[in-house]
């Protein structure tokens, strides 16, 4: 499937909210050595969001891969270029 830049930048940006998401469970949650530990929702609720995280961040990754192969360039730079995208506060309508 070939993408175009802005859908990388989607798929970060989706790739980004999703680790926020672990942050701020594990934040919330305390560590999960901690001597009460998390319970079993918190324990599923903290998988399921770095399993996303983690699923996201794959797709990202192998849509740079393609994108890049595709248009010619160099993998990194492309990589680089949409983390810069990111960063950027999305266009208003």
């Amino acid at each position: 499937m070939t993408h175009t830049f802005d859908e990388l930048v989607e798929k970060q940006r989706a790739a980004d909210q999703a680790h926020v998401r672990v942050e701020e469970l594990r934040d919330s949650y305390g560590p999960p050595t901690q001597p009460e530990g998390w319970s079993g929702q918190q324990t599923d609720t903290y998988e399921t969001a770095w399993r996303a995280w983690r699923d996201l961040a794959r797709e990202v990754q192998a849509a740079v891969t393609e994108y890049a192969k595709d248009e010619g360039l160099a993998r990194n730079d492309v990589e680089a270029d949409v983390k810069s995208a990111t960063r950027r506060p999305e266009p208003e309508e």
